[in-house]
């Protein structure tokens, strides 16, 4: 039981908002609301919110810049911690060190003004770097695990610790964060020295291919499957006759069939319905069973 105006008491100097929808911070705009949405402004802040959900027993949970969740429409109860005000960059020679809640595009944007090479992958994919390294993020053969050389991350005890990259038990679309329940805080990436101009035209490149493929106009929650194997997700979807297939407001889209978009005030029930029909359509065609990339939360 939140007791809401001791919080108060407490928290004087941290944002935060009491029963806040959570569909205008999620690229799908669909979810219900927090209990508490908190917008710690440094690690202090976050310490603070992490030590006093857990001495008063009280579920809390990150979530980021919300571009691969969808929240279900009973919203999540407890503690919302939003990182968007933890968005600190920094440049030491070769290194980027990132707060989890910086822009992952504005990251490789940093990047490309000191010349440094080796995050172009990135300069497309939506969301954060925190997000982008728990679930170790990746696009046209690059991933994060590739250039990362260490992660500070909050445990679920709310103890601060430095993981090193060979630690992170990176896979496909995969950290070591996932199984702990840990949280990402930063971020530090090793790159190289290269031509301002050919990094620009490589980005420049990479997001034209986005744009011309991946549909950007309407609001998603991104590639929302893994890569089966010996497969691709939107290729299998679309042979299943799937493109433009349409529940409540989500629709498969017509664009590229590995993305679902809000096309009409959607909900959460209908992402989750739409991908149970998708996975069961997929599996009864050709025999391969889809697993989703994008995280579903909340109360259902």
């Amino acid at each position: 039981m939140i007791n809401y105006d001791h919080i108060q008491s407490v928290f004087t100097e941290i944002d935060y908002k009491v029963n806040e929808p959570l569909k205008g911070y999620t690229y799908t705009k669909v979810g219900g609301e927090a209990d508490v949405l908190l917008f710690p402004k440094n690690k202090i802040e976050l310490a603070k919110i992490v030590r006093y959900a857990n001495d008063h027993e009280i579920p809390w949970m990150v979530l980021g810049n919300a571009s691969n969740i969808i929240v279900r429409d009973k919203g999540i109860r407890g503690f919302v911690i939003m990182f968007d005000k933890l968005n600190t960059i920094t440049v030491n020679g070769y290194t980027i060190e990132a707060e989890a809640g910086a822009n992952l595009i504005h990251t490789t944007r940093v990047a490309l003004y000191h010349s440094l090479t080796g995050f172009e992958f990135a300069c497309g994919i939506p969301g954060s770097v925190g997000g982008a390294v728990y679930m170790n993020a990746g696009a046209y053969g690059g991933e994060i695990s590739t250039i990362l050389v260490s992660a500070q991350l909050l445990t679920k005890q709310g103890e601060i610790i430095t993981v090193d990259s060979r630690d992170m038990k990176f896979g496909y679309r995969h950290s070591m964060v996932q199984d702990t329940g840990a949280i990402v805080i930063s971020a530090k990436f090793a790159l190289k020295p290269g031509v301002y101009d050919i990094i620009g035209q490589e980005m420049g490149r990479l997001n034209y291919l986005r744009e011309l493929k991946q549909p950007l106009d309407f609001p998603s929650c991104g590639s929302v499957f893994k890569r089966p194997v010996g497969h691709f997700a939107g290729q299998l979807i679309m042979e299943a006759g799937l493109k433009g297939y349409r529940i409540g407001g989500v629709e498969v889209s017509e664009k590229h069939a590995g993305f679902m978009i809000n096309v009409d005030n959607a909900t959460a029930s209908d992402y989750e319905e739409l991908i149970a029909h998708v996975i069961h359509t997929v599996e009864e065609k050709f025999g391969v069973t889809l697993e989703r990339e994008v995280r579903i939360i909340g109360e259902a």
